[in-house]
């Protein structure tokens, strides 16, 4: 790994070069890189997380200076419990994951001696733009070194201490194995990022990770296909037969347990026969952990009769531009649904209100009945939809991926948390014996196919 500032079109190219190298180790030799790099980082947290306090110092003056913001804070601590060691666990986690490259996921004889097959291999190169979390170091250097992409890192200036004690003990632990150095580079100046947009002859796929304003620049302003989210617009719908311990549970981690990340709940969605029967205990909860709630006229008129005037202080009146808000604080809306003919029809009033409010991220539905879940996992469009489960899942290493480059909205290659399969694309190999397409033809002479699905 080098800290370069050297012109975004030698990074570029490097990497591509780099890129060719690396997808022809083993994965004995990636899983060995992989294996040094959890080691010197292992070694080295003290000074990692002498640096990082550097960073956060910095960032709490910013904060309090009005110039950044509670949530970006939030995401650059590394000292946060548990935060660094799961950052360390990801790695060894994406190590011991099966290889990625050279799966064949379809095998067909199209002729005596001719067979086709269908073989995942890396993307190429990867530009990683992102802003605080300075963990995406680590989580990217092992995806890509994994799946054998090379990677282009830009981080934010608030992780800039972090960054340069990263990828200092990254750069060292590449450099004793087999993985070509400049696989993984990082840069530091601002300017280089509208350069590195530009390289769409060497750079195949740049994945943001930050404020919707850094996501909607990339997209703006390059021709290199983008994977990403630009807003984490979580909702869950209450469901008048939901069991209430299940309720409380699921809403209160989902907004609570680490408010400012991208897969937190945003809105709560209420039928209104569970104003009075399960809000008051969810609101109650959601309170105690400090939670304040934004709620419509329906839903705050039926918690101020059940709360007291103390807790009903953290309730406050809505405005349409809540429900597509992404607070990553401790707030919520909360949207009472109109009154339906039928249970189906109260689920499709949600569905329809996530669909059209959604950023198409993660959404729940809480319920006893599966035919009613059913209809919310089959009807919601988003990237994760769940039933009784808190959003909070949504992420690759809760999902068995080990780690996650980000999580991509987009409906093309890439959905959800992206891990090692997200970063292989696939190429279709045949091999022949002198065959030519000529000589395939109806009538006489013309040989036909055969199109002989075979084992893989």
């Amino acid at each position: 790994m080098s800290l370069t500032e050297a012109s975004a079109l030698e990074v570029a190219k490097t990497a591509s070069i780099a890129a060719r190298g690396l997808a022809t180790l083993s994965n004995t030799s990636r899983n060995a890189a992989l294996t040094a790099i959890h080691a010197a980082l292992s070694d080295n947290k003290d000074a990692v997380l002498q640096a990082n306090a550097k960073d956060v110092d910095a960032a709490t003056r910013a904060v309090e200076n009005g110039d950044l913001s509670h949530s970006v804070l939030k995401r650059l601590d590394l000292r946060r419990p548990g935060k660094y060691e799961d950052m360390l666990a990801g790695i060894l986690n994406v190590r011991d994951l099966p290889d990625p490259v050279g799966k064949v996921s379809m095998r067909t004889l199209l002729d005596d001696g001719l067979t086709l097959e269908k073989v995942s291999c890396p993307i190429g190169v990867l530009l990683i733009i992102f802003e605080a979390r300075p963990e995406v170091i680590a989580n990217i250097a092992a995806l890509a070194i994994k799946s054998g992409n090379a990677a282009i890192l830009k981080g934010g200036k608030e992780s800039t201490e972090s960054f340069v004690a990263i990828s200092n003990i990254i750069s060292e632990a590449i450099s004793q194995t087999e993985v070509p150095n400049s696989s993984i580079q990082l840069v530091k100046t601002r300017d280089a990022v509208s350069s590195l947009l530009a390289q769409d002859s060497f750079i195949d796929l740049v994945v943001p990770r930050g404020s919707n304003d850094l996501v909607r620049h990339v997209k703006e302003n390059t021709k290199i296909p983008v994977l990403g989210h630009a807003d984490g617009l979580c909702s869950i719908y209450l469901h008048e037969d939901a069991d209430l311990a299940t309720a409380v549970k699921v809403i209160v981690d989902s907004k609570t347990d680490y408010p400012a990340a991208c897969n937190a709940v945003e809105t709560l969605l209420v039928h209104p026969e569970a104003l009075e029967t399960l809000l008051p205990a969810v609101a109650e909860s959601l309170i105690a952990k400090g939670v304040s709630l934004r709620c419509d006229e329906q839903s705050k008129t039926a918690l101020e009769k059940k709360l007291s005037s103390t807790q009903a202080q953290l309730l406050t009146a809505s405005v349409d531009s809540d429900y597509d808000t992404e607070f990553l604080d401790l707030v919520l809306a909360v949207k009472t649904l109109p009154p339906t003919p039928s249970p189906v029809a109260a689920v499709q009033a949600a569905v329809s209100h996530i669909n059209i409010h959604s950023s198409k991220h993660t959404e729940a539905i809480l319920t006893r009945s599966r035919e009613l879940a059913e209809v919310f996992l089959r009807e919601v469009d988003s990237a994760g939809v769940y039933w009784n489960a808190s959003t909070r899942f949504a992420d690759g290493m809760r999902y068995g991926f080990g780690t996650e480059v980000g999580i991509s909205t987009n409906k093309i290659h890439s959905r959800g948390p992206v891990g090692l399969d997200g970063l292989t694309i696939y190429k279709y190999l045949l091999r022949g014996d002198g065959h030519v397409a000529g000589d395939y033809f109806e009538g006489e002479g013309g040989k036909r196919w055969k199109h002989q699905s075979l084992p893989i």
